[in-house]
């Protein structure tokens, strides 16, 4: 509670409870269950952490730890090692060997320094001395097991463990504050730990030098360990809202790679989703813009890592939040975030409420209509043959087929030409895309049974063909009130040229739906008569007048109720 540092154990509250007293921390584990997981490497930065913490104790706090061992150590979730175990700490000035040897039954056997027997003036000389000895005990013992090779100079550190922090004279022990500086200690992922760790205290140029090279240097060591130990650092908040980090270093942190791809990401999809999706789900929490802008500005890298769960649960909630806020920036990028959640959850999860299928499949799927297409009936001369009509395409434009308006649109002529499909051949649409002006138009001939067809539903087309005019088939049709009946669509179509009858049980559905135009009916309405003054002598006449004209409106609506006017005046 009153020794704060970020490798010292972090208080949250402690209460009494009866007899008994409770301590509440941060969730951590004791070193003692998980190091037999621990790799060489981790075992040199928990050392580290362990190393900085005494020197904050002795420099700083002015007190003595007294217990260094293995069961005072704890480990975080993201596999930080913290110093506990501060039940017999004491300041220098308290430390007396009546102290020590009232609290030795209590402490680890192995780590207590020959000296505490050695008499009083030793222990006043060198008080940092007994934490000194604990350390290099602890050292030995958790690097017993380990190899030479994993991390430089880790014999030269044993060494120095076992023959200088553990020396029997107290004034001959190294100093902690050099031991920092060893070998061991300054690799270079070491100094890219200590360097997330201090990040608030470097300055710009520090920052940017650091970030712009940062990939490159993570990628020389295993990415479990850079995961386990730096991820929780590489993901907080100083380095996020860092200009060069979030150029630099986040698109290689936030996008997974596969597993056998060589490329410069930092972690593969399992090791992702192992260790940056659970930070990743604890930072969507965070109402923070700047950071919510961030995440969501990678979203789509990322997202397929998250199980439909948690994408459900924890992602979808905060992300409607976000749409709701007066940020416009945010809503606008939050409703991307959205449209990638609907192939993962579903439409209905994403957009919830009552669906139908308002939209139709509109692709063509027989025949082809080609809009202003102009066809000219032309003359082809053979004698071994029977004429036929050749259809001369000037346009090439696709479209769909529009569907005749509801109000009479039965009644429009529409004979653009329906051109046969045939299976994969699409060079000819791309043939009259490309053609100049003035260019000849390719011709398209049609069989025998399909010019027959046409006869029928066009009475003159055998005129037109014996007399070759060069008008087209719409000019020649629009006399036609209505549209022409064709038994079938497909007898236009090359593949499907059997005709097809209707069959008298079959049904027509749209029998009531034709329209019955009735003449239109006039009313006659019996012309009003008014009874008239006998003396009246000039609205008689102009009875007789109107008698004689037509029976109209007339042309001077503004004349209406005269009569009945000059009756008031008379």
């Amino acid at each position: 509670m009153l020794h704060r540092h970020p490798c010292i154990l972090k208080y949250v509250s402690s209460w009494h409870k009866g007899s008994k007293f409770f301590l509440a921390t941060e969730e951590v584990k004791p070193l003692v269950q998980v190091i037999g997981m621990q790799t060489t490497l981790q075992i040199c930065i928990g050392l580290h952490s362990i190393l900085r913490a005494l020197i904050f104790l002795h420099e700083k706090a002015l007190a003595s730890h007294n217990n260094v061992c293995s069961s005072a150590i704890y480990v975080t979730p993201d596999g930080f090692w913290k110093l506990g175990g501060l039940e017999y700490l004491c300041r220098f000035t308290e430390l007396t060997p009546v102290y020590l040897q009232k609290t030795r039954n209590y402490r680890y056997e192995k780590a207590i320094s020959p000296e505490e027997d050695g008499g009083k003036s030793a222990v006043l000389m060198e008080p940092s001395a007994i934490d000194q000895f604990a350390f290099g005990v602890l050292a030995e013992e958790v690097l017993s097991l380990k190899s030479d090779d994993d991390v430089p100079s880790i014999s030269d550190f044993k060494e120095l463990a076992k023959k200088h922090l553990q020396n029997a004279d107290p004034s001959l022990r190294t100093k902690l504050s050099s031991v920092l500086v060893h070998p061991f200690f300054t690799h270079e992922f070491i100094t890219i730990h200590g360097f997330l760790m201090e990040l608030p205290l470097k300055n710009e140029a520090e920052k940017q030098d650091f970030f712009s090279n940062l990939v490159v240097q993570l990628n020389k060591f295993p990415e479990k360990i850079v995961a386990e130990q730096l991820g929780g650092l590489l993901l907080s908040r100083m380095v996020l809202l860092d200009s060069t980090a979030q150029s630099k270093l986040l698109p290689f942190i936030l996008t997974p790679r596969d597993e056998n791809s060589e490329s410069d990401l930092l972690f593969t999809l399992s090791t992702f989703k192992k260790y940056v999706v659970p930070k990743l789900l604890q930072m969507f929490c965070v109402r923070d813009a700047q950071i919510r802008l961030l995440l969501l500005s990678h979203f789509n890298s990322f997202v397929g890592a998250f199980q439909p769960d948690d994408l459900k649960l924890h992602v979808l909630p905060e992300l409607l939040v976000a749409i709701k806020d007066t940020n416009d920036h945010l809503v606008s990028t939050t409703l991307r975030a959205l449209a990638d959640l609907v192939p993962l959850l579903g439409s209905a999860t994403v957009i919830g409420g009552s669906r139908g299928k308002l939209f139709t499949d509109g692709r063509p799927n027989k025949a082809h209509r080609l809009k202003e297409s102009q066809v000219a009936p032309v003359l082809t001369k053979d004698k071994n043959s029977v004429p036929d009509v050749v259809l001369h395409v000037q346009t090439s434009v696709l479209e769909l087929p529009e569907r005749p308006s509801p109000d009479g649109g039965e009644d429009q002529i529409d004979l653009d030409p329906i051109l046969p499909e045939e299976e994969g051949n699409w060079s000819d649409w791309d043939a009259q895309d490309s053609a100049q002006p003035g260019t000849k138009s390719p011709e398209l001939r049609l069989p025998n049974d399909v010019q027959e067809s046409i006869e029928r539903v066009i009475p003159d087309a055998g005129a037109l063909h014996s007399e070759g005019s060069s008008n087209t088939l719409k000019d020649e049709t629009s006399k036609y009130s209505k549209k022409p009946i064709i038994s079938d669509i497909l007898e236009l179509d090359i593949k499907n040229s059997k005709p097809m009858r209707m069959s008298k049980e079959e049904i027509d559905f749209f029998e009531d739906m034709e329209p019955v135009i009735k003449k239109t009916q006039i009313l006659h309405i019996q012309e009003a008569t008014t009874t008239r003054s006998m003396f009246d002598v000039k609205a008689a006449n102009a009875s007789v007048d109107e008698a004689a004209e037509d029976n109209g409106w007339g042309d001077d609506l503004n004349d209406w109720g005269a009569d009945e006017t000059s009756h008031a005046r008379e």
